[in-house]
């Protein structure tokens, strides 16, 4: 199967999403399922999933849109319910899913694509120089001299010597 979903339909997706990105982003998404047999010669539900989206996010230099390409590709090994997958889980290679209750294709998706999202996205090259507001002295910069504000224990110390 195969498929495409406007980004609307994933509501944590979404909510990564930059205000100032693409209008419509679509997530384009492929799943093929096989049969492979096993160790003990028994047979398994594997699935395929490959999903890909320009995610348009903030940029964490300049807090402005950038658009990050997603791409996954996984393969899933399902086995019978969830205990049978966490016991499973830590000690396997490959990722466990349960087969009940039967999982959400799309949330699969959103899972996977969330967790595509980079850390720390930025541009190459931020398309508008960065301001020097809010840096720190110590990054190399002088603060404005408003923004420059007394200590707020400045006036106890005062007020003990004083005494």
């Amino acid at each position: 199967m195969e498929g495409e979903e406007r980004l609307d339909a994933f509501e944590r997706l979404t909510d990564e999403r930059h205000a100032d990105g693409e209008a419509d982003p679509v997530v384009r998404w492929a799943v093929r399922g096989e049969m492979r047999s096993g160790t003990a010669g028994q047979a398994s539900v594997w699935l395929h999933l490959q999903t890909w989206l320009d995610m348009p996010v903030a940029c964490q230099r300049c807090l402005g849109a950038v658009t990050i390409p997603l791409e996954v590709d996984r393969w899933f090994r399902f086995v019978a319910d969830e205990a049978t997958a966490e016991a499973q889980d830590d000690e396997s290679d490959e990722d466990v899913l349960a087969l009940e209750p039967r999982p959400d294709l799309l949330a699969l998706i959103e899972d996977e694509l969330l967790m595509a999202i980079p850390l720390v996205p930025m541009h190459e090259e931020c398309p508008q120089p960065l301001s020097s507001q809010g840096l720190s002295p110590s990054e190399g910069r002088d603060p404005p001299p408003e923004a420059v504000r007394p200590h707020p224990f400045a006036e106890l110390s005062r007020l003990k010597k004083q005494g």
